[in-house]
């Protein structure tokens, strides 16, 4: 519940957003951003330890820098009142007060406390997609409104405002997804879609309740996509990202790349093609080789992990890159300290309500049918993971299955966890047998990446106390 004093904080950040929205809309904007930055300038540096803000500040007085285009276009597509509650629900609920108190609940609990839960309201999906993990749980589960309802009650107790929701197909639970919206008006929710079940009645109700947003999974264009999801669906992609662009909704996508089209979808034909269509967003997911009938011949290759590393970074420069935010977790550990499964920034619950550490890790002895968030966070799986992680030093090195695949075995049969694929169980032996040969020849190119990475911002550190 929130305090007086909470809700004051909300009111005036309230304020400053429509103080700031409205200065924008005139001929100043740079002005305008600079002085909102400054404003808020605080927050910025208490969430973001180690970003040098005065290049940030100066990045924002140049129009053109990326960083500057990248807002400009956020604030030219995106319609006031998604953007006001994505200003008060992301920024101020969950990173900034929400933030505090999980590292709060954090100290309490002594265990793992996330800052986003990832659900699947069901595991019903209308499409087929080849290699689809999800399918590995059935199509017949869904978790009910009132338990979804409960685990959000429950995180906001420890502080977590963000929820994600995966499947299946989150979108055939459309409507109850909405009056989750509406239960919970200062959470932000994020959909992982196929996107072919966005209409404009949709993108009406995304309008009003501002709060839900939106990351369409989109792995090249018609011909690759369409050969593992599906004839006419990279169509219907197009068509409901352009319903989507015009209503100003907020949306990005959520891409899973393998050897296969990795250079195609980090390809400036393809991004130019995801900026023109209105996308604001893209989570990159490396490939892993989960379930009795993965393909681990489609795991990158260590060339293309090398290329996929540096890419990001070219992509998403803030001074002269595409103006376009990218994140791939297995390339940019280093800005969350690692493995980030098991709650210690995310965990998964799937569409039979078992609680596991990580999307791609099917393993739990915890259900939220049985046991409450706080007894989940402080089951022996999760525990096991509080209390080893980082599982690396070298963050780009986090999973204790891909890059540490002697990890995962361990954590499994110390907390005595048990497999949740419903339609054909996995051992953790068997899956990490299959990350041996990929974290072996990782290993020593990820240790020369990382030693230099150190290099140079021990360098830069350097730098800018001699100009200080």
């Amino acid at each position: 519940m929130a305090t007086i004093k909470h809700k004051i904080g909300r009111a005036a950040w309230s304020k400053m957003f429509d103080y700031a929205y409205s200065k924008v809309q005139g001929p100043d904007r740079q002005e305008a951003l600079v002085d909102l930055f400054r404003k808020a300038e605080g927050a910025v540096d208490e969430l973001g330890k180690g970003v040098d803000l005065t290049k940030f500040e100066q990045l924002l007085q140049d129009p053109d820098s990326a960083i500057s285009r990248y807002i400009n276009r956020i604030i030219d597509n995106t319609d006031k009142n998604i953007l006001k509650t994505f200003f008060l629900n992301f920024l101020y609920e969950a990173m900034f007060t929400g933030t505090k108190m999980i590292n709060e609940a954090r100290e309490k609990y002594q265990c793992n406390v996330p800052w986003l839960i990832l659900m699947d309201p069901t595991s019903a999906c209308n499409l087929h997609c080849v290699g689809c993990w999800a399918a590995e749980y059935g199509h017949k589960l869904n978790l009910s409104l009132e338990e979804m309802d409960r685990i959000i009650q429950e995180g906001n107790e420890l502080g977590i405002y963000y929820y994600m929701y995966t499947g299946g197909e989150p979108l055939v639970r459309k409507k109850d997804l909405i009056k989750l919206c509406e239960m919970h008006p200062d959470n932000a929710f994020v959909a992982f879609t196929n996107g072919t079940l966005v209409d404009q009645e949709f993108c009406d109700e995304l309008k009003r309740v501002g709060n839900l947003y939106l990351a369409i999974s989109l792995e090249g264009f018609e011909d690759t996509n369409d050969a593992r999801r599906g004839e006419g669906v990279f169509d219907k992609v197009m068509h409901a990202m352009d319903l989507l662009k015009k209503n100003g909704c907020l949306f990005g996508t959520s891409i899973a790349y393998t050897r296969n089209n990795i250079e195609l979808v980090t390809s400036d034909e393809f991004i130019d093609m995801e900026l023109e269509k209105g996308v604001q967003f893209t989570m990159y997911f490396h490939l892993m080789p989960v379930g009795m009938d993965a393909s681990p011949e489609l795991m990158p290759t260590m060339k293309q992990r090398i290329y996929m590393h540096d890419r990001l970074r070219e992509v998403r420069n803030m001074t002269d890159g595409k103006g376009f935010f990218c994140f791939d977790f297995q390339n940019d550990g280093e800005y969350v300290g690692g493995c980030i499964a098991g709650g210690r920034n995310y965990f998964h619950i799937n569409a039979n309500g078992d609680a596991e550490p990580c999307v791609f890790i099917h393993y739990s002895n915890a259900n939220i049918r049985d046991h409450s968030l706080l007894e989940i966070l402080q089951s022996p799986l999760f525990m096991a993971y509080h209390n080893n992680q980082p599982f690396n030093d070298n963050m780009l090195r986090p999973c204790p299955m891909l890059e540490n695949p002697e990890i995962l075995p361990r954590l499994v049969k110390e907390s005595g966890a048990k497999s949740t694929d419903l339609q054909s169980p996995e051992s953790p032996e068997h899956l990490c047998a299959k990350c041996q040969e990929y974290a072996k020849n990782w290993k020593p190119i990820a240790d020369h990446i990382w030693a230099e990475t150190q290099e140079a911002k021990a360098a830069e550190k350097d730098k800018r106390k001699k100009e200080a």
